[in-house]
Parts: structure tokens; sequence; C-alpha cells
């Protein structure tokens, strides 16, 4: 099966990626994975201010950080994830990386506010629900 793990480096990735090694049975090395993190697009004119080269180091630095140790933690628990960072609105480009990789399953973590928190505040796995076609399993 062929899983596209979404990141961000947070509490909530911490959790999904203990399912994943804790449920073995589902998600062992023999599939195939691939590590995506979406960055968000710097406004115009602080591009403009500091130039291409430094916002395209600022943000391959700043998906290291989030990639590096994932790739690690995936490598102890004997899973060797391809990595792929993004920039842009997160649960738009997730979607569309699930859908353009034709990849059997999506799995990310989720905040879990509830539907009034993401009326209020919006949500990736909200986005991501409607927009993708691929499967997704979300985990709090």
């Amino acid at each position: 099966m062929k899983i596209l793990l979404a990141v961000d480096g947070s509490e909530f990735t911490k959790k999904m990626l203990a399912y994943l090694t804790t449920h073995e049975t589902l998600f062992g090395p023999h599939h195939s994975y691939t590590l995506l993190t979406v960055s968000p697009q710097l406004p115009p004119r602080a591009r403009s201010v500091v130039g291409k080269d430094v916002v395209e180091a600022y943000q391959r630095d700043e998906a290291e950080k989030v990639l590096s140790p994932v790739t690690k933690f995936l490598l102890r628990h004997g899973i060797d994830a391809k990595t792929v960072s993004k920039i842009g609105h997160a649960g738009e480009t997730i979607s569309k990386v699930a859908d353009s990789g034709k990849f059997d399953l999506l799995v990310m973590g989720s905040h879990g506010h509830g539907t009034l928190g993401n009326l209020v505040m919006g949500s990736v796995a909200t986005q991501v629900l409607a927009h993708s076609k691929v499967p997704v399993l979300l985990v709090r």
C-alpha cells in the first residue's frame, strides 16, 4: 500500500506516529511511505524584501526541522520513508499531493477541535476531508 503521512512537527504528529508504530499489523515496513510537510507561503512583500534565495533557504530549513526527526523516528521502527515539502495552504496542498501521487491512504494527526472550533478557526483536517479523493485516517 502507498501511504502519505502529513506531518507538521506538532504533538498531533507525534500522536499519529505513535499510533502508526504501535499498529504494525496495519502499518508495517512492508508498505511504501511518503512524508509530506507544507509550509505557508510568505507574503509577497516579505519575499521581495529578503529575496528569493533567502526565502527558499528559509523554507528548506523549516521543512527539514519537521522532516528530519520524523524520518529518524520512522527509521528506528524499520520504515524508510521518502520526504516531500511543499509551499502553500496546508489543507489544499495535502489533498493535491495525495490525489496526484495516487496514494492508497493519507494519515494525519488532528487537533480535534470539534464542529464549533472548526467553524471559528477552520481545520486542515476538515479541508483535506472535503477535497481529497484518497481515504483519510485521522488520529487524535
